[in-house]
């Protein structure tokens, strides 16, 4: 079960005017669950993507990246699970470009006006003669209120769905966002091996999406970790309809910062709901690394905890081994820390400081906070004004067991 997360109801996800949403079962992989989803657009959309940084990646992560620079005007997003069509080579090209044709086929526009996506297992042949059966089915689902389904549709090892929405008032209108997201597993930047979708009926120019989105990732999906493994098909991808009426085309345009806010308050949520279901995981734990020269050094130490299989197994176990912290911090990289500076803390509780054990600890109030369904680890660098968070979870004996039979 996830750690204090449970997917929103239907109602409680906002329709976003200009995109709809319809799901099918296309038995990719299994039979008896919703496996295709497409994400039709209205025209005058603008969207706007980040992907896996894998040298492997999939092909429909090369294809995506393909069509959003060809300029054409995204107007349908298509969606499989259960095969990721990554480690492919050039079959596996071929049936991303089948699919886009045929969703481009059936709605009216361009093959290069359509964005794929697939996750699943790697290193398989994606059957995109089931797939194409599905899209009609797909298509006559089609719904601006399905972002409940579509939840579903794109789970893979996911216990739960994962979804969220805002409103924000901008100059008397309102201005709705919404969001879905998949991910379990090998997860860790630049990106997680999950799919995130976010849309909203502002109107944002281009450029400021091009930006939006990449500052969104790294206030988010970028600030997670599960496994440490990074997967070849993550994908973000950012969609404004303007349909609100309320249009930005600069950062400096009244309204929005709290546009802005909303949406990557969204993101981060999706983000975060991904550790919390992450695999076998039983505690989310927030690595928060102040006290740094830059955010970067920050991520770095923050990593170090979060990915370490020694800190995330003592977690689980509730064991306060704490000196696995501080080696952490010690081997994340930053070659002139004075350790005599660094402090740590489990929640409120002072761990360590001054190079060693703090002189006020008591194992027991570690372990108190070891037990928690949520903890924060706190370190302080002692040599800046930078910091940054990293979210991660522990690492159960269930986290073997559903990747030892990922395939079965």
């Amino acid at each position: 079960m996830p750690v204090n997360y449970a997917t929103p109801a239907a109602d409680q996800l906002l329709p976003v005017a200009g995109v709809r949403l319809g799901v099918a079962e296309a038995e990719i992989r299994k039979k008896n669950r919703r496996d295709l989803t497409v994400v039709a657009l209205d025209a005058g959309c603008t969207v706007a993507g980040v992907f896996t940084q894998n040298r492997f990646c999939a092909a429909p992560v090369q294809l995506c990246r393909q069509h959003l620079a060809a300029g054409k005007g995204i107007r349908a997003l298509v969606i499989n699970t259960g095969i990721a069509n990554a480690g492919t080579g050039e079959p596996g090209r071929q049936t991303a470009q089948a699919t886009c044709a045929a969703l481009g086929e059936l709605l009216g526009i361009g093959a290069d006006q359509v964005l794929p996506f697939s996750t699943g297992v790697i290193l398989e042949p994606l059957p995109v003669d089931r797939l194409v059966a599905g899209l009609p089915a797909a298509l006559a689902d089609l719904k601006a209120d399905n972002w409940h389904a579509a939840a579903h549709a794109i789970m893979t090892t996911d216990t739960v769905a994962k979804a969220a929405s805002r409103v924000v008032a901008v100059d008397g209108r309102k201005v709705t966002i919404s969001g879905i997201s998949k991910g379990a597993g090998m997860i860790k930047p630049n990106m997680a091996t999950m799919l995130g979708f976010v849309a909203t009926d502002a109107g944002i120019a281009q450029p400021l999406l091009d930006r939006l989105v990449r500052e969104a990732a790294d206030a988010s999906f970028n600030c997670i970790t599960v496994d440490g493994d990074t997967s070849t098909n993550d994908s973000f991808v950012m969609i404004a309809s303007g349909q609100s009426g309320a249009n930005f085309a600069a950062e400096t345009d009244a309204g929005w910062a709290e546009v802005k806010a909303a949406i990557v308050a969204v993101a981060a949520e999706l983000a975060q709901a991904i550790v919390r279901d992450g695999e076998g995981a039983t505690k989310f734990i927030t690595v928060a690394v102040q006290g740094g020269r830059t955010v970067e050094e920050c991520r770095q130490v923050g990593y170090a905890i979060g990915h370490s299989p020694l800190v995330k197994t003592a977690f689980f176990a509730s064991d306060p081994n704490l000196g696995r912290i501080l080696a952490a911090v010690g081997y994340a990289g930053i070659g002139d820390l004075d350790v005599d500076g660094v402090k740590v803390w489990l929640d409120d509780v002072l761990v360590a400081e001054k190079g060693g054990r703090a002189a006020a600890y008591q194992e027991e109030d570690g372990a108190r906070v070891m037990a928690q369904a949520e903890i924060t680890v706190r370190v302080d660098l002692g040599r800046g004004a930078a910091a940054a968070n990293v979210y991660t979870c522990d690492f159960s004996y269930d986290y073997v067991k559903i990747n030892a039979d990922y395939r079965s």
